[in-house]
């Protein structure tokens, strides 16, 4: 399985007020780590933003992005992502992940049968869990902890998962 180039370190959220001020939560371990890396850049690589920290609301950052200066141009940037270079970080530890390099992994269980791919992965403060499924509307989620996922292996592209009785 090849590893991605670019990494998501955090998402616009839309605008904050009307001077072009733009709402971001940070996909770092350490939030404030994103405010660090350089070049920020959009998924494909072709446009860098350079961000001003302004504040901290809650979960949440207000920046300044250099161009943007009304309102507009801000809440435009909602739903972009801002990547980094995988050279930038350092290299993982063991049973260490990307989230981008788990999106996309085949799931199974031991005895081999198939359940999908990891859709996403999802932490809303209980511990992260996974995303899995064919599509949305047939997924499931499993926590993931090496008690449901003892396996990753992104050497094949696979996780191995174990389900409790009536899981499913």
């Amino acid at each position: 399985m090849t590893e991605h180039p670019l990494l998501c370190v955090g998402h616009f959220l839309g605008a904050h007020g009307v001077r072009g001020l733009a709402r971001l939560r940070s996909e770092t371990e350490d939030p404030t780590a994103l405010f660090t890396y350089a070049p920020l850049l959009h998924k494909d690589g072709t446009r860098l933003f350079s961000l001003t920290l302004k504040s901290a609301d809650k979960d949440t950052f207000i920046v300044a992005v250099e161009g943007i200066t009304d309102r507009e141009a801000a809440q435009a940037l909602r739903g972009e992502g801002l990547y980094i270079s995988r050279a930038l970080l350092p290299p993982r530890q063991d049973h260490e992940y990307y989230h981008a390099d788990l999106i996309g992994l085949l799931v199974r269980d031991a005895e081999g049968k198939e359940y999908g791919h990891i859709l996403a992965l999802h932490d809303h403060g209980a511990g992260t869990f996974l995303e899995i499924g064919t599509t949305r509307k047939d997924s499931f989620m499993l926590p993931f902890t090496n008690a449901f996922v003892p396996t990753i292996d992104l050497h094949i592209g696979a996780a191995t998962i174990i389900l409790p009785e009536g899981w499913l």
